[in-house]
């Protein structure tokens, strides 16, 4: 009797089915969770990576990922603060194999404890080329897997002496959100996460989509504080009635590309000039007009990442004077230039 097939096989790698098309491969994006984590960070890459997306129907050119939640010991309980407990279905293995590894913590960064099979499979996962990111202490476990000798990192400020101190080859730096080195990322504290991985999904699939996802989220507009990142477009504000500092930066996002002025956002929040510099500046971490320069250049990266018209007039048609002023913020805020940024993230652009 001829052996019959499983009756539920299982590709090697998750596919896209398209009709009258190459099935394309799934990004598939891995994430350590450990016994005793919080579970804020996890929460983000899943909300990112693993909820369903009607709303990105039209937008993408390639599929969305596949999530897989990873741990030494798949199918054990791991209690997470705050009392409940989360079962990793997929072990180490599957890490090492993901095209993205994202390590959200490590359960101690203080007493040096990082799982030697997580390290194993970190340096595994890098030698096959998969891309390797890390949220808050996660940044420890690349260390010790030796993925950030010789580079530049961060962590949360709180570990950031530490780290130097642990791994004298690493450049550690606590002042940005995050950094980019292509095939190793590293971000700052736990709401650093999320901005991090809008920027994955902004270098993956473009920023128009990237800002789509950041609507969903609901996050407030994006926090300068001098980093040098891929910042998220501007995305507007929770707006409460009788909110005066959000009332005026949704007024500033609907009118990004005329001349705007302390007085004139101070007139749509229904405060003095003084009142609302120290309000804004209080709320946001940055002045009104840094912000409004902020915005500025976030809403000229869809732009710059279209074929479609020069740098002069993407700089005219998101409010900066000059296209060399614009050129100015944006390699001040950027660490590149327009034209490099198109280069770059352009869809279709040569």
């Amino acid at each position: 009797m001829a052996a019959q097939p499983p009756a539920h096989p299982v590709a090697a790698h998750p596919v896209a089915v398209s009709i009258g098309r190459r099935p394309e491969p799934v990004h598939t994006i891995a994430v350590y969770a450990f016994d005793g984590m919080t579970p804020f960070e996890l929460g983000v890459v899943v909300e990112v990576f693993a909820l369903a997306r009607p709303e990105l129907t039209g937008l993408l050119a390639a599929p969305w990922y596949g999530l897989k939640v990873c741990a030494d010991r798949p199918g054990t309980p791991l209690n997470a603060v705050g009392g409940f407990s989360v079962v990793a279905h997929h072990g180490l293995d599957e890490l090492a194999a993901a095209d993205t590894v994202i390590v959200v913590a490590v359960p101690n960064a203080f007493s040096g404890e990082v799982s030697p099979g997580l390290v194993a499979a970190l340096r595994t996962a890098h030698e096959r080329g998969a891309r390797i990111v890390s949220i808050c202490s996660g940044a420890f476990a690349l260390a010790a897997a030796g993925l950030l000798d010789g580079r530049e990192a961060t962590t949360h400020w709180r570990y950031a002496e530490l780290l130097q101190q642990r791994y004298p080859l690493v450049k550690v730096n606590p002042d940005v959100l995050y950094v980019d080195h292509g095939s190793v990322l590293t971000s700052a504290g736990s709401a650093a996460g999320i901005d991090l991985c809008l920027h994955l999904v902004r270098t993956d699939h473009g920023a128009k989509v990237a800002n789509t996802v950041a609507r969903r989220f609901v996050v407030p507009p994006h926090r300068d504080g001098g980093q040098a990142q891929f910042i998220e477009a501007a995305v507007r504000p929770v707006e409460e009635e009788d909110d005066g500092i959000g009332r005026s930066m949704q007024w500033a996002l609907d009118h990004l590309a005329t001349p705007l002025t302390i007085t004139q956002l101070a007139r749509a929040a229904r405060m003095s000039d003084r009142s609302y510099l120290r309000h804004f500046t209080a709320r946001n971490g940055t002045s009104p007009m840094r912000w409004v320069i902020v915005q500025r250049i976030a809403a000229s990266l869809p732009l710059l990442e279209s074929p479609e018209g020069t740098v002069e007039e993407v700089a005219a048609a998101v409010g900066f004077e000059s296209a060399a002023t614009f050129r100015h913020h944006f390699g001040r805020t950027m660490r590149t230039s327009p034209t490099a940024y198109r280069r770059a993230f352009g869809r279709g652009v040569a």
